[in-house]
């Protein structure tokens, strides 16, 4: 009986090896396996099958085509960027270099602003604005972007939400007012056509005009439409500073009133004078989850935010978009006004520059025009004075000549804030920057170093170097949350029947080195990457694979 017994055993086993041989196409041996959950890690195998997880276990004398030997090395799901501004450097160039090196397999974009739908006035406007990246707008609405660049190859998987202040563009104009009954039905049903071809939810910027000049109710009714879809709203709120408060409590309505899971982007106290306000808002989003209001946020993990030099102005003078704008900073009159108003703690909107604590605290990252390129990487302070003028002026000189916003980094946040945040359970992450390689077209400007070390910083800095949170849950909050959160199915987790968006690192190892002089350099400790079960990073460098999808979101048809 017993020889029998064993004789069976050794049948199934070497079925299993066949069974083995032939499902495998890939194998990762001997790593410790964080799957997301944020669970203690374990020591296992993962075979590969096509673009899918096929198996999680002991695969010790099963062979495959490609192995590869994680030992020492932590094996984590495919990370989640929660805001990315890659929209228009994966058209450049698709291999989407520094996020990948960070282990970021899938960007989300959609901040406000997104790449659909575009009507012809919109295209025209966003073909005549290109900086430094240019390309030919061939699409019409998000779906068709997205598609766009899933067809022309990227490396990444990308989602995207519908942008609140796209939609109003779309209807309404760059005007400050609101919609008609009948402009509304239409915004409510581009909201509804964003869902079916696959977008998050609604995203909004409401510190920048035009979206600042919509009201609650009109972004209660958008997503509305995005709730019965199961959608998100996400975003950047009305105020991180002196509004800070009552922005929350907007967001909360809106989730409440909307039926929808509400997502803060880059949750931060910003000013000085408002880094006490972050224990009360923590406090009042745990309350709100308590309640059943489903609400959460991400971060990126840095002191300082980026964006246009634009922000040191009140909303109501961009009235109409930023032609307007450029036209009344030349009045002598609006100029002398605006000198006061950048120096003016603003009760009614945003002032970044006031918050940032003047001109010594602002970076310039990027300009169009090559004239002033020169001026990149130097202080607002620092121009102004080989300018021979004062700060005020030379901010508003600089968006006149440059004909843009003028990108600008603004040091408003505490290292202290950066930390609780971290440690909050229900806070994701997001780089809300581009995905760069370090070369060509991309040195013309100077990132944010977010853009090359938001997520290593995670595993790196507070995780390793400054316990802040285990290596479990951030690897966690890093892809399992988000997935969660978005409702984006198969990916996030390592599972069997999961897609194959997989990263191995070394956690002694992993390192940002992106700075605010020197940006544009890759973090290390990234060893291998796959996406959709292709190999994209190889032993840190990028294999040139572009496997990226389209990632929809749950109200997708496929029409």
């Amino acid at each position: 009986m017993r020889s029998s017994i064993l004789l069976v055993a050794i049948v199934l086993a070497t079925a299993s090896c066949k069974f083995h041989h032939r499902e495998y196409d890939k194998i990762i041996r001997n790593g410790m396996i964080y799957d997301g959950n944020g669970g203690e890690p374990f020591k296992a195998d993962i075979g590969i099958k096509d673009d899918t997880i096929a198996f999680i276990g002991d695969l010790s004398g099963v062979s495959a085509q490609f192995s590869i030997d994680a030992k020492g090395m932590a094996v984590a799901p495919g990370f989640i960027n929660m805001l990315s501004w890659a929209t228009e450097s994966l058209i450049e160039d698709g291999r989407s270099q520094s996020d990948i090196k960070q282990g970021v397999t899938l960007e989300v974009m959609g901040e406000g602003w997104s790449m659909g739908p575009l009507n012809t006035t919109m295209k025209e406007r966003e073909q005549n604005s290109q900086g430094d990246i240019k390309y030919k707008i061939v699409w019409n609405t998000l779906g068709e972007y997205l598609r766009f660049l899933e067809k022309k190859g990227i490396s990444c998987n990308v989602a995207s939400f519908v942008g609140a202040t796209t939609i109003r563009d779309y209807v309404i104009g760059e005007d400050n007012r609101d919609p008609t009954p009948a402009e509304m039905d239409s915004m409510r049903l581009l909201v509804r056509q964003a869902m079916e071809e696959g977008a998050l939810g609604v995203g909004t910027s409401l510190i920048y005009p035009p979206a600042f000049f919509a009201k609650t109710e009109e972004l209660i009714e958008l997503c509305k439409e995005a709730s019965k879809y199961g959608g998100t709203y996400i975003s950047h709120m009305r105020s991180e500073g002196n509004k800070f408060y009552e922005a929350v409590e907007e967001l909360i309505r809106i989730a409440k009133e909307a039926n929808v899971h509400a997502e803060i982007y880059h949750l931060k106290a910003a000013g000085k004078d408002n880094w006490g306000k972050l224990d009360s808002v923590i406090r009042r989003i745990e309350r709100a989850r308590s309640e059943g209001i489903s609400v959460a946020a991400n971060m990126y993990t840095y002191i300082a935010g980026a964006t246009g030099m634009t922000a040191a102005f009140p909303p109501a003078l961009q009235d109409g978009g930023f032609g307007k704008l450029r036209e009344r900073l030349m009045d002598p009159e609006v100029r002398n006004e605006m000198k006061k108003a950048m120096n003016t703690n603003a009760p009614d909107w945003e002032n970044l520059y006031y918050g940032a604590g003047g001109a010594e605290y602002v970076l310039m990252l990027s300009f169009k025009q090559d004239s002033l390129k020169k001026y990149t990487g130097k202080t607002l302070a620092e121009v102004a004075a080989i300018r021979g003028m004062g700060p005020e002026e030379t901010a508003m000189d600089l968006i006149i000549q440059d004909s843009t916003r003028v990108g600008a980094a603004y040091f408003l946040m505490s290292e202290e804030n950066v930390k609780k945040q971290v440690a909050l359970p229900w806070v994701s992450f997001g780089s809300d920057e581009g995905s760069y390689t370090n070369e060509g077209v991309f040195l013309k400007s100077n990132a944010h170093p977010r853009a090359y070390g938001t997520f290593v910083r995670v595993l790196g800095k507070y995780c390793r170097d400054e316990k802040i949170i285990s290596l479990q849950e951030a690897v966690r909050k890093l892809a399992k949350l988000p997935a969660t959160n978005l409702k984006i199915q198969k990916r996030g987790e390592l599972k069997v029947g999961n897609y194959a968006d997989i990263v191995i690192f070394d956690p002694a190892k992993v390192k940002d080195n992106a700075t605010f002089d020197k940006p544009h350099q890759y973090a290390e400790g990234m060893i291998h990457v796959f996406v959709n079960g292709v190999q994209v990073l190889k032993d840190g460098e990028h294999t040139g694979k572009q496997p990226g999808r389209f990632v929809k979101g749950p109200g997708y048809r496929n029409r």
